[in-house]
């Protein structure tokens, strides 16, 4: 089996940035930043949202803003109507 065929598993801590937690773990990505952490080195990968922060996994409901879609749309692209 050839070496150069698999990539190879870096120390990896994901960050997730709302929540500030970090997930330590193994990936095959790597990132310029590198902390130690319980002495070994990890490159650090922020993330926006991760298992920690999703609504899906917290059960948290955010409200969206549906009423008005037609409205907006038809505002947004309105142009000259044409005389008959």
């Amino acid at each position: 089996m050839k070496a150069q065929g698999h990539p190879t598993l870096n120390k990896v801590c994901f960050l997730d940035i709302g929540t500030g937690r970090r997930f330590l773990t193994r990936s095959t990505m790597k990132s310029q930043r590198k902390e130690k952490i319980d002495g070994e080195e990890y490159y650090i990968i922020a993330r926006d949202v991760t298992m920690d922060s999703h609504p899906a996994y917290t059960g948290e409901k955010r409200l969206v803003d549906t009423a008005g879609r037609v409205e907006k749309f038809t505002s947004k692209f309105k142009r000259g109507t044409a005389k008959k």
